[in-house]
């Protein structure tokens, strides 16, 4: 039995035969066929790298379609106000050649006021404001008396002083023009009083605006005054003659009265920050000289529901952040 036995057991397998599984040809396996989960690490990065270029590509693409589109309405804004300027030039033109000459002074005041070297605007203004004045203040006729025949007066002279006078008026040297006219005045003071009279009105509200406008404001006050008593001042020179009187009153307040000082000056900078007296010193640095002065005035005596208000408008001004946190710590104490 035990030889039936023994023939009858399971014949063993030689673990050298058959297919070849050593681990040496296993090892080579898995170097030469990488795992099926690491086949996707390139396409996800590639996708990514294209999603992020698209979007860099868009963002470039929408700052610049942003800029276009802010030069284009810039540009569009300049084309319409160059239209709007030349327009109303033209229709002041037209209004002269009606008779319109007021709203023709207005016209013009208007291109001015938008582009102040618009060619012809300025002795365009001119012309209707020697109109104006000239009908503004008409010489009342005299009755026709017997006189007896007088030779003629010899006017050359005033004709040479007063071709003179109009050449100093298209040369904008106002002063040489009102010493020239008065000089014709004393001569004859018959000679082409209208048209005398509006010259002088021009160059006086001419030289008034000037000298307002380099300092001279006492100066330009003056001559401003002079003016209107040959015609009514036009908006501008008017504006002009108002700036100038409120800075003078807020410079007598200086060190007197700081919020009287602070209310004059804020009129000032709104117009005109660099309007400046004789020394100098323009508004808007007078402006801010003036809140910090009552900064300090109402901080010594405590009042600091007021002080938050000055800081706010120092600020809102100038921008600068040291204001802000001033402005800040002023409403913390305000009680």
């Amino acid at each position: 039995m035990n030889d039936q036995f023994n023939e009858t057991q399971p014949t063993q397998i030689d673990p050298s035969a058959g297919e070849d599984t050593s681990p040496t040809d296993i090892g080579q396996t898995d170097e030469t066929t990488p795992p099926q989960k690491r086949k996707g690490r390139p396409w996800l990065l590639r996708g990514g790298l294209v999603l992020l270029g698209l979007i860099l590509v868009l963002g470039v693409s929408g700052f610049l379609g942003y800029q276009n589109g802010i030069a284009r309405r810039t540009h569009q804004e300049t084309f319409q106000l160059a239209v709007a300027v030349a327009e109303q030039y033209e229709l002041g033109v037209l209004d002269i050649e009606a008779g319109r000459y007021e709203v023709a002074r207005q016209r013009f005041e208007y291109v001015l006021g938008l582009d102040p070297s618009y060619p012809g605007v300025t002795d365009r203004l001119a012309e209707v404001l020697i109109i104006l004045n000239a009908t503004a203040t008409p010489t009342p006729a005299l009755l026709p008396t017997a006189v007896e025949a007088t030779p003629t007066p010899d006017s050359r002279a005033e004709e040479d002083l007063f071709t003179q006078a109009k050449s100093y008026v298209a040369s904008e040297e106002w002063s040489l023009a009102i010493e020239t006219l008065e000089m014709v005045r004393k001569k004859n003071p018959e000679y082409r009083s209208v048209d005398i009279d509006g010259m002088i009105y021009l160059s006086l509200r001419q030289r008034g605006v000037q000298k307002i406008s380099l300092g001279n404001l006492e100066g330009g006050i003056y001559d401003l005054a002079l003016a209107e008593s040959f015609g009514i001042l036009d908006t501008e020179a008017d504006s002009w003659r108002t700036w100038a009187s409120f800075y003078i009153t807020g410079a007598s307040y200086w060190n007197v009265d700081w919020a009287q000082a602070v209310y004059y000056f804020e009129q000032v900078v709104a117009m005109t920050p660099n309007l400046h007296d004789g020394s100098g010193w323009t508004a808007a640095q007078r402006y801010m000289d003036a809140l910090n002065g009552y900064a300090q005035l109402l901080e010594s005596e405590g009042r600091w529901c007021e002080l938050d208000d000055i800081y706010d408008k120092a600020y809102q001004y100038t921008g600068d952040p040291a204001y802000q946190e001033l402005f800040l710590t002023a409403q913390d104490k305000c009680e």
